[in-house]
Formats: C-alpha cells, sequence, structure tokens
C-alpha cells in the first residue's frame, strides 16, 4: 500500500508516518518550501526506511494543495490511503490563520484525493468539532454541535469535518482525538498546549508553598486526555481495518480525569501542593457565569482577565476545557481496537513523564536568558546601605555582572572600601553619601545622583536599622519607633518619590525593597523594626498598581535573618542558624533577573498564611517564642558590658527549627 501524508513534519504526523513505515509502500509527504529541512531530518531519524519517504512539494492554502502537474501524475492511482493532518492545532492562534489552514486546507486536500483517485480520505479531526455539546457525544453526532463560536478553533474543526462529509466523493473516515499530549513512554512533545499551559502556575506554586501544604481547587468538567502514541496507534490500525469507511471515531479516554483531578495529577508530578478540596459544578458555575457576563459588558474586566492569563502564558480559549460539558462515547473505537491490546493508558502512570519532559525541554523559562549579566549589564543600580553587610555583597556582585553601581551610605571610609573592592574586580562603581534618616539628605542625593547619572534604573532599598525589644520594655521610649520609621520607611519613601517619576517618563525601573520576614511572621520583641518595614511594603503594594502600566516593578524581599554588623549586638544569634551577605545578595540578584512581586522563604510564606487562617494559633506559637528567649542587655537599657543570658537548648532548638525567623 502507497500513502500520502499532509502534516508528516507535525507531532501526530510524525508518529504516525513512523508507524505507517513499520508497513510495506511508498509515502508521499506534503510539505512546504520551508519545512523541507525538518523533513530530511525526520527521514535521517527513521533511518533506511526514512527513504521511502517522498517529499511532495505543496501548500495548504492553494487548491489542491499546491501540488505540480508532474506530481500529480505520478500520484494518480498510487495512493490507497490519504492522511490529512496538517492543520493549526492551536487555542492561542488567530480566527483567520485557523479559517485557512482547518477549512480551506481541507477542502484543498479533499480536491487533491479525488484528483489523484485516492483510496481513502482520512480525516484528523478533533473533539474540539462538538463544540461545548452539553451531555453525552456519540460518534455518528455531527450536527447537534452547539456553542461553536464559543472559539475559532471549534468552529473551524466542525466546518473542516463537513467538507469532507459533504464534499468528499471518496471514502472516507474521521478520527477526532482527545487533547493530545506526550508518549506516555517518554513524555516527548513539540509543543506546549492544552493541559501544559497550567504547568508554570504549578511551577510557581511550587516555588512558594511546600507540597504537602493542602490547597483548595475546583473539579470542573472532564478534560479527555490521550498521550499521542495511542493516538498514532489507533489510526494507524483503524485505517487498515475494512468496512468502517464513512464514520467517526474518537481516540479518547473512556475513563477520563476531570479538571481537578488532572492538575492535582501533575501537581503531584512537580511536587506542588495538591487540591485536597474541589469544589464542584454546583458551587462554580454561578461564579463562572458571572464572570462571563462581566467579560462581556464591563471592558475593563475583559482586559484585566487577559493580562493576568498573559502573566502566565495562558490563552483565554483554553478556560473552557477547565469547565468542559461533554462526555465523549467511544464505541466504534472500542469495538475497532478491541483485541489489539491499543487502548489508553491511565494518566496516573505516566502524568510524571509528561511533567518532567515539560520542564527538562519546553518550559518557556529555559529559552530566556535568566542571567544577571543580561539583566544589569550597561544599567545604573543604586544600593542603599551599600558599606556593609548585604547591600556590599549585593554591590560587589551587581558590578561583577556589568552594572554601574552606586554606593549609598554614612560611612565614606567603608564606601571607600567597597569602591575599591568593585574596581580591582574591573567594575564600576560611584559614591553618593547620605543619610538615609535625614528626608532632606535623600531628597539632595537624589538631586545629585540624577544630575550626574541622569537616570537610576534600579534601585534597592536596602538601607535599615532593627530594634530588638519587647513593647513592655519600649513604654518610655517612643523614640525607637521614630528612629526605625524614619530610616526604615520615610527615607527609602523620600528616596522613590525621588527617582520614580524618571523611571515612569522612561517607561522602565524596578524598586526592590529589602523587608524582612518578620513582616511575615510577626515574631515578638520587633514591633518597632517589623511595623516599620511593614509600611514600606503596604506603600510599595499600593502604588504598584498605579505605575505597572509605565513599566516600573516593584519587589518586596522578605529577608530572613543574615548574619550582619546589624544583628551584631544580639549576641544570642551567634548560636542560631543565619544566611550570610552573599546568601541574601543572591536573593537580590535573583529580584532583578525575575522582578518577582516577592521574594520569600518557605516558612516565611507559611508564617503568612498561618496568621491568615488561625491568628491565635500563630500568637499561640509566638508566644512559646517570646518566652523562650530572654531579653538583651541593650534592651534593657544597661549600657555595662553585662552578657546576655544564654538561650536555653530548647530556645537554639527552637530557633532551628524556624531557621531564618528574628526571635
Amino acid at each position: 500500500m502507497n500513502y500520502f501524508v499532509t502534516g508528516a513534519t507535525g507531532f501526530i504526523g510524525r508518529n504516525l508516518v513512523q508507524r505507517l513505515l513499520q508497513r510495506e509502500g511508498t509515502i508521499y509527504a506534503l510539505v512546504r518550501a520551508g519545512s523541507r529541512g525538518r523533513l530530511e531530518e525526520l527521514r535521517t531519524a527513521w533511518g533506511p526506511n526514512g527513504a521511502r519517504v517522498v517529499p511532495i512539494a505543496g501548500d495548504l492554502a492553494q487548491p489542491g494543495l499546491g501540488v505540480s502537474e508532474e506530481d500529480l501524475v505520478t500520484l494518480r492511482g498510487d495512493v490507497d490511503h490519504f492522511f490529512h493532518l496538517a492543520a493549526i492545532y492551536d487555542l492561542a492562534a488567530g480566527a483567520e490563520a485557523q479559517e485557512i489552514a482547518n477549512v480551506e486546507g481541507t477542502r484543498h486536500a479533499v480536491e487533491l484525493a479525488g484528483a489523484i483517485e485516492a483510496g481513502c480520505f482520512h480525516q484528523v479531526s478533533s473533539i474540539a468539532a462538538a463544540g461545548l455539546y452539553r451531555g453525552e457525544w456519540r460518534e455518528d453526532m455531527f450536527e447537534e454541535a452547539e456553542h461553536l463560536d464559543t472559539h475559532p478553533y471549534f468552529r473551524t474543526k466542525h466546518e473542516s469535518e463537513r467538507v469532507v462529509r459533504e464534499e468528499c466523493h471518496r471514502p472516507w473516515r474521521v478520527y477526532r482525538p482527545g487533547v493530545v499530549v506526550g508518549d506516555s513512554r517518554t513524555g516527548e512533545i513539540d509543543k506546549i498546549d492544552g493541559p501544559y499551559y497550567a504547568f508554570k502556575l504549578l511551577q510557581r506554586a511550587r516555588r512558594v508553598l511546600p507540597a504537602w501544604l493542602p490547597a483548595v481547587g475546583v473539579e470542573g468538567g472532564e478534560i479527555n486526555i490521550v498521550p499521542v502514541d495511542y493516538v498514532a496507534d489507533a489510526i494507524d490500525h483503524i485505517a487498515h481495518q475494512p468496512g468502517l469507511d464513512g464514520q467517526a471515531f474518537h481516540l479518547t479516554d473512556p475513563a477520563p480525569k476531570s479538571a481537578g483531578e488532572m492538575i492535582n495529577l501533575f501537581a503531584r508530578a512537580a511536587d506542588a501542593p495538591q487540591a485536597a478540596l474541589r469544589l464542584d459544578s454546583g458551587v462554580t458555575d454561578p461564579a463562572t457565569s458571572l464572570v462571563r457576563t462581566s467579560l462581556r459588558f464591563f471592558p475593563p474586566a475583559k482586559r484585566m482577565m487577559k493580562a493576568g492569563l498573559g502573566e502566565l502564558g495562558i490563552p483565554a480559549g483554553v478556560l473552557n476545557y477547565f469547565s468542559y460539558p461533554t462526555h465523549f462515547d467511544s464505541t466504534n473505537a472500542q469495538a475497532a481496537l478491541e483485541g489489539t491490546g491499543i487502548e489508553v493508558p491511565p494518566l496516573d502512570t505516566y502524568a510524571d513523564r509528561i511533567w518532567d519532559y515539560w520542564e527538562r525541554n519546553l518550559d518557556p523559562d529555559l529559552f530566556k536568558d535568566r542571567s544577571l549579566s543580561a539583566a544589569v549589564r550597561g544599567k545604573v543600580v543604586l544600593i542603599t546601605g551599600a558599606s556593609s553587610g548585604i547591600g556590599k555583597a549585593a554591590a560587589v556582585k551587581v558590578a561583577d555582572a556589568g552594572a554601574t553601581v552606586l554606593l549609598v551610605a554614612r560611612s565614606i571610609e567603608k564606601l571607600e572600601e567597597t569602591k575599591q573592592e568593585i574596581e580591582q574586580a574591573g567594575g564600576v562603581a560611584h559614591i553618593h553619601r547620605c543619610d538615609m534618616s535625614d528626608v532632606e539628605d535623600v531628597e539632595r542625593m537624589a538631586e545629585e545622583v540624577l544630575a550626574y547619572h541622569g537616570q537610576v534604573d534600579v534601585l534597592v532599598n536596602n538601607a535599615g536599622r532593627s530594634i530588638r525589644r519587647s513593647v513592655g520594655l519600649s513604654y518610655d521610649r517612643f523614640h525607637d519607633y521614630e528612629r526605625t520609621i524614619q530610616l526604615n520607611y520615610l527615607g527609602a519613601v523620600r528616596l522613590i518619590l525621588a527617582l520614580l517619576p524618571s523611571m515612569r517618563a522612561r517607561k522602565s525601573g524596578h524598586i526592590i525593597n529589602v523587608s524582612s520576614i518578620g513582616t511575615q511572621t510577626n515574631p515578638p520583641r520587633f514591633s518597632a523594626y517589623v511595623a516599620s518595614k511593614a509600611a514600606l511594603d503596604a506603600f510599595s503594594r499600593v502604588i504598584a498598581s498605579e505605575v505597572i502600566d509605565d513599566g516600573v516593578h516593584l519587589t518586596t524581599i522578605h529577608m530572613p535573618l543574615v548574619r550582619t554588623p546589624m544583628i551584631a549586638p544580639t549576641r544570642m544569634y551567634d548560636m542560631f542558624p543565619a544566611a550570610s551577605p552573599e546568601e541574601a545578595a543572591e536573593m537580590i540578584a535573583g529580584a532583578m533577573v525575575h522582578q518577582p512581586k516577592k521574594v520569600a522563604t518557605r516558612l516565611g510564606t507559611f508564617g503568612e498564611l498561618l496568621y491568615a487562617v488561625a491568628p491565635t494559633v500563630s500568637d499561640r506559637i509566638l508566644n512559646q517564642a517570646y518566652r523562650l528567649f530572654p531579653e538583651s542587655q541593650a534592651a534593657k537599657g544597661k549600657t555595662e558590658e553585662a552578657p546576655d543570658r544564654a538561650p536555653s537548648t530548647e530556645a537554639v532548638a527552637f530557633a532551628h527549627l524556624m531557621k531564618g525567623v528574628h526571635w
């Protein structure tokens, strides 16, 4: 037997050709000029049998697929099976492109099949041809499709089937695969579609939440997922069985998972949190209806939805699959495959391979330059508190990556040391002395910076003051709160207000505020420090929505305990685990690269969540810490060199368990 295949270089197409090569005969493959190289690569990969794949130049958009007269003579009467797979299988594609490829392309394929007197025309369609039909969709159903205008993909796949049914004068068969994912044995796939659009969200969840943390999700409708190896095996077998012309075959899973079950399976594979509670349609349908109404009659809602999905790389059309109303009967296909061993493997047996292949080969972040050098080279980066600790380590790291670093602090001598270290390594640094607790001095420094350098691309508000003292010892120390708010909040805000106008005017800028894990965990004895940091956090959250469309991004880093001169007076911290300034600088560098809304440890995020859902429990736990850890001599106002009372064994153990929190 001889074959003609369109879409032979596509995902399903090349898998089908591999099966056809196990049979005898020539395989003619339609190929555009731009895809000839890809076909040659595949012919080589197929080994000696690849020589039986003969390229035929053509184009879906041309009548008769644009096949030449010479090739028509060769093909006429010599093709037993004509497989039409070429189409756009992409929910993100435009309506016009889908119309040309899916509908007109099928019409032109039908024309060619007639012209060469092909034996049987095999149309690879999709379950999308049913639209959003509510209920069970049988293989003999076609006209009953509903809501085809919901998305161009639904409509064009339906209309392409109509072309075959009404215009094809050769024997025909139609195959409707479910949502096709990678090979169940290897996970291999060459594009992101369907459930893959949820993977980036799962990956982000894994980065901020522990896998054991139960989540709340939605049950959703059935998502009929099938691996490509099943689809190719089924088409190959059914196409060669006699007596099946004029039928459609659902290449679907007879026992599909719900959207919630599917997400949980991939979450488990990703080591991300799973939804322990999933809301069924009785709860979610009214909300979904409200959202759809808002999108239709309230344009800002539509823009917000588009922006939110765009941030995650998810086409809006994907949402239809999470409330899919259709169950697909596959009686014809199951009967045709009976006794062959060709069946859909359960998703839970290969979900880990699907995830692993995506993360290793298709994760969009793999193709981005995520180096610090790419993020800051040639940019002006201003870092406050750059004379020591975190600020100094960050300045050295950023300068090494190619940035021009502006070093800001009170101590000229220490800034000179930082500058010298940077310049000896080949970097560029400039000193701008400033007392960040003096708002007038901050204003002067900002004007000086803009006059000398023209702009600041990245601002790192790192300078800070910490005071560890319980409220019981603070009744007559109101100045503690004034001092922390003056430096940690007002100084930082004054600098932001001075530099923000030029960032907005340039439509570019990044502000990084080094906050504290304390704003998430509320540790005792830090009411002055945490309140001042929380004020800056709130200020940043509020203005972020005002400047985001000006290309200015704000990042808050909830920094864990770091071993710096700032914590040196509290001697018991010598016994506690703490990050190094270099590790803290790495967090700042990561923020420059990825520009996230916030950077936090898992413990900090858990503390924030615990306080949101069980604040009294959080208070009880923190009260135990308050009782465990003693007051320092400095907190008691003692100026003599009296040693601090050593923490108990239980306190040290608690500090190690809650690594990174200030106690």
